[in-house]
């Protein structure tokens, strides 16, 4: 499997990856830094360093760490189960 780069993040599996929630609709969720344990069509679970947090896609903002390249990325664009969104074509240029 390759490696995710900023370009093609969408299409890549996110589970693994480090995130950091920088922006949602619910500020208890904001500054939510971790793993990505599991992905839904609605949600992903951030292993924090004391327990799991499940944060809705639609209206946060997602930074992903890709081996020290930080990668913003609006949580409605990853919205889809993920087996159907790594498929999706990504009219977004990074």
């Amino acid at each position: 499997m390759k490696t995710p780069t900023p370009s093609n993040i969408l299409r890549h599996e996110l589970i693994g990856l480090e995130a950091k929630v920088v922006k949602d609709s619910n500020p208890c969720n904001v500054s939510i830094k971790g793993v990505v344990v599991d992905e839904t069509r609605n949600t992903l679970s951030i292993k924090t360093s004391s327990s799991e947090k499940i944060v809705a896609k639609e209206e946060a903002v997602f930074v992903f760490n890709l081996s020290g390249t930080l990668v913003e990325v609006e949580g409605a664009t990853l919205v889809g189960r993920p087996e159907d969104r790594v498929k999706k074509v990504s009219k977004r240029n990074w």
